[in-house]
């Protein structure tokens, strides 16, 4: 178990050294990594295989946790989806933080607001984002684009995304409708478009180095088809959990991990396959706690462990979730760290990762 001084005290390798018990990185003339940020949408402490979870399997993140390394003691921005996000992009926790709670109409990033994606595309990256932003729409300053993002593709609105099967996405600034969704039809789900999308980014993008902020919205409930069917787990099918005797929200619920866990897979495959792999730093966590939504509940699954509390609750439960962090050659392999930090810490760490200041006034 790792116990450093600072969170870059789990990289390793030439290019990293300690200085008055701090870990920082050099370069030393080789290229700056690729960097993937997945977060998932309510998936709780023990909700992967690689932190206790007993009934569901999720082979690929507990592969990931295993080439690289596991924090017990990481904690998200807020106990719900928009603060969350706001200290992630941030770097500000939600005393000095824009957004502070779940409003609708959403409130946006100010101009004055300096997101991870600005301080990444400043330092020469090509910046995209893909899934649920909630941090500003179209006409406002806390558009993808104006926030240091070059490419957007998603739902801008957090209640828009709660459907799997929307009419419409967004493509930057343009409302890209989904015909095959029109008329009460479902046959495109968003998270499988959301993954063709990244797939392709990664073919395209091999020669610059890139930021992809990947915000899945597995394992979200639909709030509004679970408040009109009792089952608001909407998925496709329910993969290899459809023959279990549990309830159909359970069913879906466990989907939905299912497929959250296949699709980092696929991703981490892709960098493979183009040569990525060692390039690139992947990092894989949650919004905030587990869910009893739609249907579901979080106790089904243990979902939040030992730990106290869900989602909403300002309790361990609510706010401590998974990180993962894998980076072949540079990041150990199976290292399990207890170190605490949080969603604002993230922006500063991945600044002096690159070698660019953090920005003033940050947490």
């Amino acid at each position: 178990m790792w116990e450093g001084g600072s969170v870059l005290g789990w990289l390793s390798g030439k290019g990293c050294w300690i200085v008055l018990g701090t870990f920082s990185v050099a370069l030393w003339g080789a290229e700056r990594p690729n960097i993937v940020l997945i977060v998932a949408d309510d998936l709780g402490w023990a909700d992967l295989g690689c932190y206790g979870q007993k009934t569901l399997r999720t082979p690929h993140l507990d592969r990931m946790a295993e080439e690289g390394i596991r924090f017990t003691n990481f904690y998200a921005g807020s106990t719900v989806c928009a603060p969350s996000r706001c200290a992630l992009m941030t770097g500000k926790h939600t005393g000095h933080a824009t957004v502070r709670g779940n409003r609708n109409p959403e409130v946006p990033l100010r101009p004055d607001d300096v997101t991870i994606g600005e301080v990444l595309k400043q330092a020469g990256y090509d910046t995209a984002a893909f899934g649920k932003w909630g941090l500003g729409g179209v006409m406002t300053w806390g558009h993808p684009n104006l926030q240091g993002f070059d490419y957007f593709f998603g739902y801008l609105n957090h209640w828009h995304a709660h459907a799997y099967y929307p009419q419409h996405l967004w493509e930057n600034s343009i409302e890209r409708m989904i015909l095959e969704n029109l008329t009460g039809f479902k046959r495109v789900y968003s998270h499988e478009l959301f993954v063709e999308r990244i797939l392709q980014y990664l073919e395209k993008h091999t020669e610059r180095p890139f930021f992809l902020y990947i915000a899945f919205t597995l394992p979200h409930a639909n709030n509004e088809l679970g408040k009109a069917t009792g089952d608001g787990m909407e998925v496709p099918g329910y993969g290899s959990y459809a023959r279990m005797d549990w309830p159909r929200p359970e069913r879906g619920f466990a989907a939905m991990i299912e497929m959250l866990d296949r699709d980092v897979g696929r991703i981490l495959a892709k960098l493979k396959e183009l040569g990525l792999d060692k390039s690139t730093l992947v990092l894989f966590t949650s919004d905030n706690g587990p869910h009893s939504e739609g249907g579901h509940r979080a106790e089904f699954f243990d979902s939040n462990g030992p730990l106290r509390g869900i989602k909403r609750d300002l309790y361990e439960g609510g706010i401590r979730v998974p990180l993962i962090a894998r980076w072949p050659g540079r990041i150990r392999p199976d290292q399990v760290s207890d170190h605490v930090w949080a969603f604002w810490d993230l922006l500063p760490t991945l600044a002096e990762l690159v070698g660019v200041p953090a920005p003033e006034g940050i947490d």
